[in-house]
């Protein structure tokens, strides 16, 4: 086949209205009617019907055009054709087809399959138009929070993924040799980002986290990627500020880009287009009574759990912060409310339609005795932290932060009903294949 010099991507080819293309691809599905072939073709950019007309192309591409198998790599060149009853409005009609690679026996066919099959294939279920929706608006989650950080005077900094204690707690640590020691996978960047803070004022890590939560909900993943900000002279309220600009940010963008990635997932828009500042604010009393007032009976001191968050949710119409939850319930390096020592100078923000806490946060203890008499009272070794605590003996100052997941917030703007979806490549307690 002649390769001509314009080679547009199914995403770009109203600008080719008229004119001939190659397009590269894979064949999604097709169907014949006597002279015709009518063939769905994906690039990773979107889809488009390819249509071969038997008077039109040589016997020999009408014989290879219906012979094509589900997946088979094909080089198709055509003239793109504006077309308001094709799908995206154009179509291309066909002059010449190349098979690059056959595919037979594809697993993944139109039917139903159960969702262990279809994780057991997910490195061939990324093809299917829902999972090409998600990860497409999974990417342009994660630029814009880069674009967000960027453009407010944020720096980059790359947290470790080998850590010599735990952030986070011990009991959801990856244990690992390293060499004659033990390291772990990192539960978190945040104590890094608060050394890099009290370097450069701003800066936010954005990686990969692991917690061996034996966790079966449909909000859990043992590795997930999180964004971490933290801030040098900033308090709760500050903080809180930043998440609000940011989470609009987010799903604006999605909004404006990806819409008709949405409309692949059946995504209902009224919710999303409701978020803009400023969002609700409860504390963890105020918390307590609204639970109480719909049957539970929560006892104060404890973490919400999954039930808990969505009846909380339920109540507002845009994401809710939850804030100054017990200090018993938090990580040591939380820093306590002066006016009342018990309740921690934190929160949660809890997305809308039942998908939880999207991101947690606070200020940190910044105190350097009151930091370690936390460390006491949670029975820590110091040793492993000494560089931490140089933070507090060396020009402290008041700073927070918080972390955002990325697959919670994909699968709340995705709609999704489990946040598997919301990633590549899913591991939980029960899978590490493929």
């Amino acid at each position: 086949m002649s390769n001509p010099e314009i080679q547009p991507t199914i995403r770009d080819i109203s600008r080719f209205a008229g004119q001939t293309v190659t397009l590269h691809g894979w064949l999604a599905k097709s169907r014949s009617s006597g002279s015709l072939h009518f063939l769905s073709v994906r690039d990773g950019t979107g889809f488009m019907q390819a249509t071969v007309i038997k008077n039109e192309v040589s016997p020999e591409v009408f014989e290879k055009a219906g012979s094509l198998t589900q997946e088979t790599s094909v080089t198709v060149q055509g003239l793109v054709r504006e077309d308001k009853r094709a799908p995206g409005g154009y179509e291309l009609t066909v002059k010449d087809l190349e098979i690059v690679g056959r595919s037979e026996s594809y697993p993944i066919t139109p039917k139903e399959h159960g969702i262990d099959f279809l994780m057991e294939h997910r490195h061939l279920w990324l093809r299917s138009p829902r999972q090409l929706a998600i990860l497409r608006i999974r990417h342009e989650i994660i630029k814009a929070i880069r674009d967000y950080f960027d453009s407010n005077g944020y720096m980059l900094i790359d947290a470790p993924i080998l850590t010599p204690s735990a952030c986070e707690g011990t009991t959801t640590l990856f244990e690992t040799q390293y060499f004659e020691d033990k390291a772990y996978l990192t539960q978190s960047g945040q104590l890094y980002m608060e050394a890099a803070a009290l370097a450069f004022g701003k800066v936010y890590c954005f990686g990969p986290t692991f917690r061996a939560e034996k966790s079966k909900t449909r909000r859990h993943l043992t590795e997930f990627w999180m964004v971490e900000p933290e801030i040098a002279f900033c308090d709760l309220d500050d903080s809180l500020k930043v998440q609000e600009e940011l989470i609009t940010f987010i799903v604006q963008r999605i909004l404006e880009h990806r819409r008709a990635d949405l409309a692949v997932l059946e995504r209902k828009l009224d919710r999303l287009e409701k978020v803009a500042p400023p969002f609700a604010r409860i504390s963890y009393d105020e918390a307590l009574e609204i639970l109480r007032k719909h049957g539970g009976n929560p006892e104060w001191g404890n973490d919400f759990g999954g039930t808990d968050e969505t009846v909380l949710a339920d109540q507002f119409d845009k994401p809710l912060f939850v804030h100054r939850f017990p200090m018993k319930c938090k990580a040591f390096y939380m820093k306590s409310d002066r006016e009342r020592p018990e309740v921690a100078l934190c929160a949660d923000l809890l997305a809308p339609e039942g998908y939880g806490e999207i991101i947690g946060g606070g200020q940190r203890e910044d105190d350097l005795v009151l930091l370690e008499k936390r460390m006491d009272e949670h029975k820590m070794d110091k040793e492993p932290y000494q560089w931490y605590l140089d933070l507090r003996r060396y020009g402290s100052v008041p700073h927070g932060g918080f972390g955002l997941g990325i697959e919670r917030v994909v699968s709340w703007i995705c709609g999704l009903e489990h946040v598997r979806e919301a990633i590549p490549f899913a591991r939980t307690i029960y899978r590490i294949y493929p």
